[in-house]
């Protein structure tokens, strides 16, 4: 996956996209769930994105049920679930294995996305892990001082406020750091050069074609 330009694991992640919507019966869409823990089975990312892949599953899993109790159609919920789940995991294979840099150049030369889009997006991408590890970091500090996270629905939600309050202010103060640093870098300039190489190569070329016989079938099937 790592050979791969971002364009091509940008396709990848629309195509089985698309999979995922042309197939409506349960059996296909397993055989494709499938394909793709495989997929990240052999990249190496199963057991490294074991907790991704494991909050995507129950995600889907919760979906299911909602499903379920609106339509009362158990095929339909298992269908629901397996196909949010086939076009969830395929973005751990784009996210995990593609430098943020690189997928910002392959948007903005390749897709033609506006720089400013593009780079918000890969920011957000960027800071999710800071946001996150920052959140534990609050979650000790309160808890060092006395502050009990547990107990019944309202309790819980009055001592989050506690954890919510620091977090927010922390925000703001990376995001208003960040602002200062892309003015002084001159963001927002008519012109951009990326240091990444985003070109296609022979194997994405390969990659690319087998996306494209294998979207034109399933039309073809579908139809």
């Amino acid at each position: 996956m790592e050979r791969l330009v971002p364009l091509t694991k940008i396709l990848m992640t629309l195509a089985v996209s698309v999979w995922a919507i042309l197939l409506r019966d349960w059996v296909s869409l397993l055989a494709l769930v499938v394909v793709e823990l495989v997929v990240l089975f052999v990249a190496g990312l199963l057991i490294k994105q074991r907790k991704a892949v494991a909050a995507l599953t129950s995600f889907a899993v919760f979906l299911g049920i909602i499903q379920f109790l609106g339509s009362g159609d158990i095929t339909s919920a298992i269908v629901s679930g397996l196909r949010m789940l086939a076009m969830t995991l395929v973005f751990i294979c784009l996210l995990a294995t593609t430098k943020l840099q690189d997928l910002t150049a392959a948007l903005v030369t390749q897709c033609k996305i506006p720089y400013e889009y593009a780079f918000m997006f890969t920011a957000a991408l960027r800071f999710v892990p800071d946001f996150i590890a920052e959140s534990h970091a609050v979650q000790e500090a309160q808890a060092c001082r006395g502050l009990s996270l547990e107990g019944n629905f309202i309790k819980r939600m009055k001592s989050y406020a506690s954890v919510i309050q620091p977090l927010l202010l922390k925000s703001l103060g990376r995001s208003e750091t960040m602002a200062l640093s892309l003015e002084l870098r001159g963001f927002g300039g008519p012109t951009h050069s990326f240091a990444a190489s985003v070109g296609l190569k022979t194997i994405d070329y390969g990659v690319i074609s087998v996306l494209v016989v294998v979207t034109i079938a399933l039309f073809a099937i579908v139809a």
